[in-house]
């Protein structure tokens, strides 16, 4: 047997790690044959109510689950993690405008940061889920010394299955057919979903579908899928977004196919006119766990004009944040 690896998840008691946990413990994420330990982190009031998912998980009586430990003390929860799931984040109140909440999350991703940086494993692979998730990736990012861009992204993956499988649906194929979409920018309304390299079995995808419905459809529909699901179910989509935390995770230890990409928010470098250092998705290629951003796209003043309104809306949120990054 391999010795275990350690998983540490934040938010722990929340609906989206009720959807993750169980698949983490499976083996879903690493293989029939490595074992795992899972480090959940939780504030200190739901610690109670997050014993009663590790007797769930202990009731599974899962091979590959070596050790389950609770704590609200991040030092504990992410001494030595190989793979970090940021997915607590404080939700906006009553009253409460998106800067107070940028401020509140702020604090807490600075934190994070700080003991991941402290205590991490320096190849550790940490995405944030909590929202506003890439300014929260960038702020903990930024306050982790010892490690790098490398180490950190952001949730764009649930964006990028969401358009894959409205395309997939408009043309009546299965999601595999579908290949290089993207989402450009940020996790929110403002993010770009963009088809003009999609291939829909081997077509151009705007051959296959036509413009108005790619304009006034399919973009639309992609920002506002969240809150689609939240007014039909009366619940925010934790399943869909637990199937993306863990998807995105494989991709980026496994690698993506050579003839496609996955979306994922990473710090830009410059690309494709993006401020440095804002956490932007991009296409990326992963190879040998190290992620790099797709180059030489055509960029149409179309999708040029919405990259851009994604990146301002990420300046803003940069701005109200600056003084808490080193």
């Amino acid at each position: 047997m391999k010795t275990p690896l350690t998983l540490a998840i934040s938010g722990a008691a929340g609906q989206i790690s009720y959807s993750l946990l169980f698949r983490l413990a499976s083996g879903e994420l690493l293989g029939p044959d490595q074992p795992v330990r899972l480090n959940l982190l939780e504030v200190t009031p739901a610690l109670p109510h997050l014993e009663g998912v590790v007797m769930e998980l202990q009731d599974c009586a899962y091979p590959l689950l070596d050790r389950v430990m609770l704590t609200d003390d991040a030092k504990s929860a992410f001494r030595d993690a190989d793979y970090v799931f940021l997915v607590g984040a404080k939700p906006r109140g009553p009253g409460m405008e998106r800067r107070d909440l940028l401020t509140a999350n702020a604090e807490i991703f600075k934190h994070q940061g700080q003991v991941l940086g402290e205590c991490g494993n320096p190849n550790v692979k940490v995405l944030v889920t909590g929202n506003p998730a890439n300014t929260n990736a960038m702020i903990a990012l930024r306050n982790a010394p010892g490690l790098t861009e490398q180490n950190f992204s952001a949730m764009s993956m649930l964006d990028h299955n969401r358009a894959v499988g409205m395309l997939a649906k408009k043309c009546g194929v299965p999601a595999f057919d579908i290949k290089n979409v993207i989402v450009w920018g940020n996790h929110s309304a403002g993010q770009y979903p963009d088809l003009h390299h999609a291939r829909v079995r081997g077509q151009s995808a705007l051959s296959v579908v036509d413009w108005d419905w790619f304009t006034n459809d399919f973009i639309g529909h992609v920002q506002n899928r969240g809150a689609e699901v939240i007014q039909a179910r009366g619940r925010s989509s934790a399943a869909s977004a637990a199937n993306a935390a863990l998807k995105l995770m494989q991709t980026w230890i496994a690698g993506t196919p050579d003839d496609d990409w996955i979306s994922m928010a990473v710090a830009s470098d410059g690309s494709y006119g993006i401020s440095k250092g804002l956490m932007f998705s991009f296409p990326v290629q992963i190879r040998q766990g190290r992620y790099e951003i797709v180059q030489g796209l055509s960029i149409s003043d179309f999708s040029r004009q919405h990259l851009q309104r994604s990146e301002r809306e990420l300046q803003e949120e940069y701005q109200a944040v600056k003084h808490l990054l080193s």
